[in-house]
């Protein structure tokens, strides 16, 4: 009779379907849970951060939990090193301050970041594995064409904003700030490089960094502070790539919405370059120091009728100047007054103040008016936002979507 502890032992086929399930299934990644305590610390020593802000009431975020889990353990076997990539989560009920903080307005929303500084862009692609591994891979390809020969900056393609380092040598500090702005920025700019005898002939004063703007016969300009400064390079380079009037166009429209800033808008017919001219530059004779508190575009008519429509305004009245505030629209009054000196920016001045939405409920200020003028009692509200209900993404719930439904 045998001992009664060998039918505790389990059969050798069930140790060999032990083996083999260990082995082809490994133990699930642990995704870093953010919170006020640690989010900063983390992000800031991450070289890249995939950062999954959820609800666990939404079935999208419970859909995704697994497959962003997944793809976290794929790409951490070719990226070991804690710091290279690091796979995060925000619950977003819990820690409602970071979701604001970060202008969270859908669940789920994937946001990039890179040492600590949130990328412009969050990511858009499938929710898979294999898109999620590969968007990764791709973030963790160098961003900088390094060139063999100086023919090769005369041959480039100038409808682009071009960015190109000349270093002495590659290990040094001067290129590691140029490679980490590059990481940042090299969805607006193409970045390239040169190195040691290559670079020589553009190095008479030392490594340097040019800019060369787009169309054929623009002067290139030259970064001047030190090359070793990152907050003052990305702040030169950002300027250069990022231009101070961006075309809004439905593939950014979310984009730059999740931005959170209102829009100063210009339509104009696609072949009315004249207009567009006349606008950049009063932006930036009139509208610099606004930067950062509104977003200048400009948008094609034909594309955006409905957003004009909300201004009863059509295409054949273009160019029309408006702001989408994002809870309503205000016209500019009349076009041919753009450069007239302080009108521009007295119009963004009046919406900061709220004069503009006074205005639309109870008519002029008192202060506008001529004397004897009766005061116009205006019932109607403005025209509503348009840009601010862009369509959300199938994959996500957007916070007032989902709230109707509860």
């Amino acid at each position: 009779m045998r001992p009664a502890i060998f039918p505790l032992l389990p059969d050798p086929g069930c140790l060999i379907l032990l083996l083999v399930s260990w082995l082809f299934n490994p133990t699930r990644s642990e995704i870093t849970s953010l919170d006020s305590g640690n989010i900063d610390d983390i992000l800031n020593n991450a070289d890249v951060a995939l950062v999954n802000f959820y609800a666990d009431w939404c079935r999208f975020s419970q859909m995704l939990h697994p497959i962003f889990e997944e793809a976290s353990n794929v790409i951490k076997e070719e990226y070991p090193d804690k710091n290279q990539v690091v796979f995060a989560r925000v619950d977003c009920d819990q820690h409602s301050d970071i979701a604001q903080r970060y202008r969270i307005s859908k669940y789920p929303t994937l946001k990039l970041f890179r040492n600590g500084m949130m990328m412009k862009r969050e990511y858009r692609g499938q929710r898979s594995v294999t898109a999620i591994a590969d968007y990764i891979r791709q973030q963790k390809s160098n961003p900088i064409r390094e060139v063999q020969d100086l023919e090769e900056i005369s041959s480039l393609d100038r409808s682009r904003r071009n960015i190109v380092g000349y270093f002495e040598e590659k290990d040094s500090d001067n290129y590691r700030t140029f490679e980490r702005v590059a990481n940042i920025l090299h969805d607006d700019c193409v970045f390239l490089s040169a190195f040691g005898a290559i670079s020589k002939a553009e190095r008479f004063s030392g490594d340097n960094v040019i800019y060369k703007p787009p169309g054929e016969n623009a002067p290139d300009m030259v970064y001047l502070g030190s090359l070793t400064n990152f907050d003052l390079i990305y702040a030169w380079t950002q300027d250069k790539c990022v231009p101070l009037v961006r075309e809004i166009t439905f593939e950014n429209g979310e984009e730059l919405t999740e931005e959170g800033l209102p829009f100063l808008i210009l339509f104009h017919m696609k072949d009315d370059l004249e207009s567009l001219e006349k606008f950049q530059q009063e932006v930036a004779r009139q509208l610099i120091s606004e930067k950062g508190t509104i977003n200048f575009l400009h948008a094609d008519c034909d594309k955006f009728r409905h957003p004009l429509l909300h201004i009863q305004k059509t295409p054949a009245d273009c160019p029309v100047i408006a702001i989408d505030s994002f809870r309503h629209m205000y016209v500019f009054p009349d076009f041919s007054d753009l450069s007239v000196p302080g009108k521009l920016k007295q119009f963004v001045l009046d919406l900061h103040s709220g004069k503009l939405h006074r205005e639309f409920h109870h008519g002029p200020d008192p202060t506008d008016m001529a004397p004897g003028q009766p005061i116009q009692d205006l019932a109607s509200s403005p025209p509503e936002s348009s840009f601010q209900k862009l369509a959300p993404s199938e994959h996500r719930y957007t916070l007032l979507r989902e709230k109707d439904e509860l």
